[in-house]
């Protein structure tokens, strides 16, 4: 799908193309959205540029997400889609600036573009160039970024007050407890670490505008923006690392509480073949079949050897508290 945002009041407005052979010469912003071949060409003769096909945008080297050519500037960032999802994943926008007109190119729905959109309408005089509104977008991606990592932060705490500080009947294991965390970590590791891949994309595309901008003319509050933005890349980059090892010691730590656990059933039952072995002993021996036995002929030795089952029980039980083995 084509839409092309063109002036209108002092702000942008939003359009769609019916005649793609008719495109408006003001149009600051256009925005392909899974577009089709025809799109693609309409575009490229109103932009006089080469649009990527997603199998460019795809591409992992430098050289093939942020260049030149013909004069307009490509930049090719990964914008996480789906974060409020149990599935989130990194999706390629391309944003191609020429003259100035953006041209931006993706295959998904980024919120950060559905945020902009709506800003662009309301505020007069936001998007007076295809600059600017990348540079919004920029903004608003960056925003939705540092978003994420804030909830995932406070996932994480949830998690770790599970683990160290459990209420009432979740203070005894229960596997289908250790497999909801175990599972609520993973998601928040893949989370965060999906988050920083995207962030150090967009500090290369904000760190390709300042240097081959240089010779741009630009506007202070644009220059300003510009190094707020590279700013605030670089802190996020740094909590998501941050998060990035919370997360691993999170995940150490709940391991180790399995491991304790794991390790008190084991201690039980040892104990309890420890209680049981001299008494299963004393079973074993008057369960012999010699013919002279004097226990066996005597009225008391029954009850002799049940007494002498139990102390022989309860006497390495006893050792075992004293010790403070259990």
């Amino acid at each position: 799908m084509l839409a092309f945002f063109a002036p209108a009041e002092a702000t942008l407005k939003r359009a769609t193309a019916e005649d793609l052979a008719a495109l408006p010469e003001d149009t600051v912003w256009v925005d392909l959205d899974r577009p089709t071949a025809d799109e693609d060409k309409a575009v490229e003769r109103l932009a006089r540029i080469e649009v990527p096909t997603r199998e460019d945008m795809q591409e992992i080297e430098i050289s093939s997400r942020l260049y030149i050519e013909n004069g307009a500037r490509y930049m090719t960032a990964s914008l996480m889609c789906g974060a409020d999802t149990t599935s989130p994943r990194l999706s390629p926008v391309t944003f191609i600036l020429a003259g100035r007109r953006l041209v931006t190119v993706r295959y998904d729905e980024p919120r950060p573009f559905a945020v902009v959109e709506s800003r662009l309408a309301r505020a007069p005089g936001s998007g007076s160039s295809g600059e600017s509104v990348l540079f919004e977008l920029l903004d608003a991606v960056i925003d939705r970024c540092a978003d994420i990592l804030e909830r995932a932060g406070a996932d994480v705490d949830d998690v770790s007050r599970q683990i160290f500080e459990p209420e009432g009947a979740a203070r005894t294991g229960h596997p289908k407890r250790y497999s909801d965390i175990l599972i609520a970590i993973g998601r928040k590791g893949d989370l965060v670490s999906k988050v920083r891949e995207s962030l150090v994309s967009i500090g290369r595309v904000v760190a390709f505008l300042s240097v081959e901008g240089e010779g741009v003319k630009r506007t202070k509050e644009l220059r300003t923006q510009l190094k707020t933005m590279q700013r605030d890349v670089l802190s996020l980059t740094d909590h998501a690392s941050y998060l990035s090892n919370k997360i691993t010691f999170t995940l150490d730590a709940m391991l180790g509480v399995v491991n304790l656990e794991q390790n008190n059933i084991i201690k039980l039952f040892s104990v309890m073949a420890v209680v049981l072995m001299p008494p299963t002993l004393i079973a074993s021996i008057y369960g012999m079949n010699f013919k002279i036995m004097p226990e066996l002929e005597w009225q008391h030795g029954y009850t002799m050897a049940l007494g002498m089952m139990l102390l022989a029980a309860v006497l390495p039980y006893m050792f075992f508290k004293w010790k403070k083995w259990l």
